[in-house]
């Protein structure tokens, strides 16, 4: 739930940064949300870099997990993380 609702949250960021550019923002707030989004964007990449070896264990499309990466950061990444954990942890397991 609560990973859902983050990512929900982040992708509203992004839209709102986004609509900004084109809809005048009420109490000059596009600034900010842009700033924000911008910021949000460079941790991201930094996370995407940092944990891409967490990134390229995703089962899909590599392009597709680095875009989920740094939409989403730890929110993409940390699932894989923990899935590699479990896995080192008990090679036994499908």
């Amino acid at each position: 739930m609560f990973n859902t609702l983050s990512k929900a949250l982040l992708c509203l960021t992004y839209l709102v940064a986004l609509a900004s550019l084109f809809v005048v923002l009420p109490m000059g707030a596009a600034p900010v949300v842009q700033k924000l989004a911008l910021a949000l964007l460079a941790v991201h990449v930094l996370e995407c870099l940092l944990a891409f070896k967490y990134v390229k264990s995703y089962p899909g499309a590599l392009w597709v997990s680095v875009l989920l990466a740094l939409l989403f950061g730890l929110l993409h990444w940390m699932p894989l993380a923990k899935a590699a954990r479990q896995a080192s942890a008990d090679p036994a397991a499908p």
